[in-house]
């Protein structure tokens, strides 16, 4: 069996790579595992269990709880909330562990169950093996101890959640929204309700699109992968900005008062230093992946502010926030963690902070935004290859060796398997846009040739 965990739990087509089955056995084994690390201290334990509207979000809502409650958790039902809602909760009701269940950005047939530990904090890589390991003990027939009777976990809603999630999110917004005028991208998904409500109380003018989730519309050419919806909105409303989210709005990207789209690189910057005048930000140091614009690095440089660079995934953002104490990190996709008020990305809080800064200063959110120059940058995912082999073909190899003589100082290179998705990331950087695209496109070429 090969690893079912990715960079972001388990993923794929629901009820065909993920079913209930294999979301109730996990579920299991989550229990089991996080009782053998010490995790319940002898007490009962208690789960927090949230999804993104999905369809299939149902059924194998379902089989978590039968699977976490048939273990002995006690579960506490929150509903449709957003991932950060989920992680937050765990950690402000002192549960053992949270449950979510999204596929985040990807399209409506997929789904995804994410696991949270003590603290609302995501699992280490250790645990999601250990997980793996006793999943596939009981699914081949090892005997495991079931409680009975009392013993067996008790299931509630907790409708709670949302006002307690809601006041948690006010409760960090530096300064009020009045005078703005903010259209929200919903996606169709898990803050469709909890980001307008909360941008409202905040002070600032609403319009809303993509807030009408029927179970299969998430994701649909709105949201943070499709911001054409958006762009047309601000325009058409005469808005100040504009703020998308992805299916489980544990991301943000956004749009200016012109339409044009501001990624993830420049809301840290912006971010970055409306917390160094604050003083929150510790270190005077930001947290980003390699996938960073080389413009973000150049202006943290030029403002004063260090940067610490990791892997792809917000997992190892956190991990090198937490190692040093660090109180902001993120991804160009949007992924932007606030340690002071989040375990994980919160596309929420992260728009409400950035429509703060542009309240806050007066000026526009362009114009904020111009601390960084992006330079060109140009992403193809290549599908239906083995992104197994990304770093052991010689063919692959010898073409990226290519493309950086090619590119010399003035750009780079970077390949890398999804962790999500059963594709490769091609990116390539350069002082010139057509440039960039001509090696972009060979090197897509070459990786469809070495790993097709």
């Amino acid at each position: 069996m090969g690893r079912l965990f990715g960079t972001d739990g388990v993923r794929g087509v629901a009820n065909a790579d993920l079913t209930a089955e294999l979301t109730l056995g996990l579920s299991v084994a989550a229990a089991h595992v996080l009782a053998e690390a010490g995790t319940f201290e002898g007490h009962r334990p208690t789960a927090v269990v949230g999804r993104d509207p999905r369809a299939s979000g149902e059924f194998l809502e379902a089989a978590v709880v039968a699977g976490l409650a048939s273990a002995g958790v006690d579960v506490l039902l929150v509903g449709v909330l957003p991932t950060p809602a989920v992680a937050y909760l765990t950690g402000a009701l002192g549960a053992d562990l949270g449950v979510m269940l999204s596929a985040s950005h990807n399209a409506m047939p997929d789904n995804g169950v994410k696991f949270f530990a003590r603290g609302g904090h995501k699992l280490a890589d250790e645990l999601e093996d250990r997980i793996e390991s006793v999943y596939e003990e009981h699914r081949t027939g090892a005997p495991w101890d079931r409680p009975t009777g009392a013993g067996v976990g008790r299931i509630r809603s907790y409708e709670e959640g949302f006002e307690k999630y809601v006041a948690h999110l006010l409760a960090a917004v530096p300064n009020r929204l009045e005078g703005l005028k903010v259209v929200l991208d919903e996606a169709h998904g898990a803050a469709a309700r909890v980001s307008p409500e909360v941008f409202t109380r905040a002070g600032a003018e609403i319009v809303t699109i993509g807030a009408e989730p029927d179970g299969l519309n998430i994701n649909d050419g709105c949201g943070s992968t499709h911001l054409g919806l958006l762009k047309a909105a601000v325009i058409e409303h005469g808005a100040d900005l504009g703020i998308a989210h992805d299916g489980d709005a544990d991301r943000c990207l956004a749009v200016d008062h012109t339409g044009a789209e501001v990624d993830g690189d420049q809301i840290l910057a912006v971010l970055a230093l409306a917390m160094r005048e604050r003083s929150e930000l510790r270190s005077d140091t930001v947290v980003a992946t390699v996938m960073s614009n080389l413009g973000f690095k150049l202006a943290m440089e030029r403002e004063g502010v260090s940067l610490v660079q990791t892997g792809v995934g917000d997992r190892y953002v956190l991990e090198e926030m937490k190692r040093h104490d660090y109180a902001l990190g993120g991804e160009q996709s949007g992924h932007v963690i606030i340690l002071d008020h989040a375990t994980t990305g919160d596309g929420t809080l992260t728009g409400l902070l950035l429509a703060a800064r542009v309240a806050q200063t007066g000026r526009t959110l362009r114009e904020l935004a111009s601390v960084m120059e992006r330079l060109p940058q140009v992403l193809i995912n290549v599908p239906d290859v083995d992104r197994s082999r990304v770093s052991t073909s010689a063919e692959l190899a010898a073409a990226v060796a290519e493309a950086e003589r090619e590119l010399g100082a003035t750009g780079r290179v970077l390949l890398r398997p999804s962790g999500t998705e059963p594709l490769v990331r091609v990116m390539v950087e350069a002082a010139d846009i057509d440039q960039a695209r001509s090696v972009a496109g060979r090197l897509a070429d070459a990786v469809k040739s070495a790993l097709g």
